[in-house]
């Protein structure tokens, strides 16, 4: 599977938030996309997951234009709630069952019971810890060609972010791509294959993880920024 971006560009009220942008991931890539508050991360995985249109540009698969059937196949995962006050987990899984064909409920049961949640407590008790985990759980209970994690381990505690870590490490196919954003470059490190720097909306720079060192990267592309995090 290849999913090739070309030229992507995207503006709100005349500000860039994507410049240009062009990559291409391909089956077995894990890929971290790096990079400062309004560079571009967010964005450019809501366009992928068809949540945001571009101003310019195309999204490629397989090298056929991205379409409904192929968004079907897509799973992006938002850094924030997004559930009724009413639900539960349970809730959110029965939610997910009817609007995406790919979602097993039995690996999302799984999922709650490894990450200690009890399926009928309500969504807004839950932790940031907790949310964050049932996030995931969500996301990897379907079957997506393409998985989308927009900072899956913000403003969780060092256990919450070794599950976090470890379950998205078991889901590395040879047949699927990844893509995940964070600020936390040194958890995120082991799970990844490729890096992505985006700066003021463009792509800066594309590295394998295995030819550098994360932190060193981030630090020589973003260094001296006062919006730099690390």
């Amino acid at each position: 599977m290849e999913l090739r971006i070309e030229n992507l560009c995207r503006r709100f009220r005349g500000t860039k938030a994507l410049d240009n942008v062009s990559f291409t991931l391909r089956s077995g890539d894990v890929c971290l996309l790096l990079g400062p508050n309004g560079s571009g991360k967010t964005t450019l995985m809501k366009i992928i997951a068809g949540l945001m249109s571009a101003d310019s540009g195309d999204i490629c698969i397989d090298g056929e234009p991205l379409c409904t059937r192929d968004k079907a196949r897509i799973c992006f995962m938002p850094t924030e709630n997004y559930f009724y006050s009413y639900m539960t987990a349970r809730d959110a899984g029965k939610y997910y069952a009817d609007f995406f064909r790919d979602f097993d409920r039995d690996e999302y049961a799984k999922l709650i019971d490894r990450a200690q949640i009890d399926m009928r407590q309500k969504i807004r008790t839950l932790s940031s810890g907790q949310s964050a985990k049932l996030r995931l759980s969500l996301a990897l209970a379907r079957d997506a060609r393409i998985t989308m994690f927009d900072e899956p381990i913000n403003g969780v505690d060092v256990l919450t972010c070794d599950w976090v870590m470890d379950e998205i490490a078991q889901r590395r196919r040879d047949d699927r791509i990844i893509l995940m954003s964070t600020h936390l470059v040194h958890q995120a490190e082991a799970v990844t294959n490729r890096a992505m720097c985006l700066r003021n909306g463009a792509l800066v720079r594309d590295e394998r993880v295995a030819n550098v060192n994360l932190e060193d990267m981030y630090r020589e592309v973003f260094g001296g920024r006062s919006d730099a995090q690390c």
